[in-house]
């Protein structure tokens, strides 16, 4: 079976951290954040997957050959101009010819696809969304189900048909608060709708073309934790997550030192306090500092006497001592003087 994973995207709200890296190649955890949908279907025993990419594709490409083994198939396909989602997947159209998963490179969650592979079996349906139950539906795209195909629709329904969707509603508009997870099932026939060479989303353009034409649409809210690492903020939330959950959640637990509520690396250093606070590998923090939910990616440096609150350090950053870093996301291969001062701001400052 095939998997593919949309890994295209720019990543402007994860920026600066996205000016050196694409947004799926974001660390969590010291982990790529591309690598949880692959592990997911690795474990659905999907054994041939591609990426789809465009933006600094190269760097895809490396950690995508490191996934082959003798049960895994894994390749980059590498967009000349950006297709949109479904155009992407489209590209690939010679290969897809049965029962495939696509899934989005730039999320964390704890997809059992194989449950909704059986889903999607059982209900016949041409397409099978993962959905994720939210509070505030507002800022999100939702979806409406019920329990038989073209049947009523019912707000309280967490699995069954597809009957309708709305992007970003308002209260009042909103009649469900479950949403577009952004993994899905899909037969061959469907793709084959997509206008070829033509920039096409799945979403906005396709799923309401197949509701029209009246083909079945089968969704299934998944269990666990959902997050779209769109916002460098969201990062310190989802590790929080991972750490709390670690033990239930279906993710590998990386090799190194869980304490309290905080993680170090196996080949990280820690002289100081962290409360909430991750250290990718070789990482560093002096004596004196203090670390509060804060994310240290690898290779980066925090010097004696600092205190760094909520913020997020990116690969080989240096940060001098005496230094305070308050709401701060600081970019790869940054240099921050020691005794500087930062508060709400991103280093360098983004385009």
């Amino acid at each position: 079976m095939y998997g593919v994973i949309m890994a295209g995207g720019q990543g402007s709200r994860l920026r600066p951290l996205t000016l050196t890296r694409p947004k799926p190649m974001v660390e969590l955890l010291g982990r790529p954040v591309i690598d949880f949908v692959k592990d997911a279907m690795i474990d659905a025993s999907i054994d041939n997957i591609v990426v789809t990419t465009g933006y600094r594709g190269e760097q895809l490409k490396t950690h995508v050959a490191s996934w082959n083994s003798s049960t895994v198939n894994a390749w980059v396909n590498q967009e000349d101009s950006p297709m949109g989602t479904a155009g992407s997947v489209r590209l690939l159209s010679e290969h897809l010819t049965e029962t495939f998963v696509v899934g989005s490179g730039d999320s964390v969650a704890s997809f059992d696809i194989g449950l909704l592979l059986e889903a999607h079996r059982a209900s016949g349906a041409k397409v099978t969304m993962a959905l994720w139950e939210v509070e505030d539906p507002t800022e999100f795209g939702i979806v409406g189900l019920s329990e038989l195909h073209n049947g009523e629709l019912n707000g309280e329904l967490r699995e069954g048909f597809i009957r309708r969707f709305k992007e970003k509603p308002t209260i009042e508009e909103a009649f469900s608060n479950v949403i577009n997870a952004g993994l899905y099932i899909l037969e061959p026939e469907v793709l084959a709708m997509v206008p070829e060479g033509v920039k096409f989303d799945f979403s906005k353009q396709l799923f309401p073309m197949v509701l029209e034409k009246g083909w079945p649409m089968y969704a299934k809210t998944i269990d666990g934790v959902w997050f779209d690492v769109g916002h460098p903020f969201e990062l310190i939330r989802a590790q929080h997550t991972l750490m709390r959950q670690r033990e239930v959640l279906p993710f590998p637990i990386p090799n190194g030192d869980f304490s309290e509520d905080s993680f170090v690396a196996e080949s990280a250093e820690n002289h100081g306090t962290l409360t909430g606070s991750v250290l990718s590998s070789s990482s560093r923090v002096e004596s004196n500092s203090q670390l509060t939910d804060v994310l240290v990616m690898s290779n980066s440096v925090v010097e004696q006497e600092c205190s760094i609150q909520n913020s997020v350090l990116g690969e080989h950053v240096q940060v001098g001592s005496g230094s305070v870093l308050k709401n701060v996301v600081v970019g790869d291969g940054v240099v921050v003087e020691s005794g500087s001062q930062f508060q709400d701001c991103r280093i360098p400052e983004s385009e």
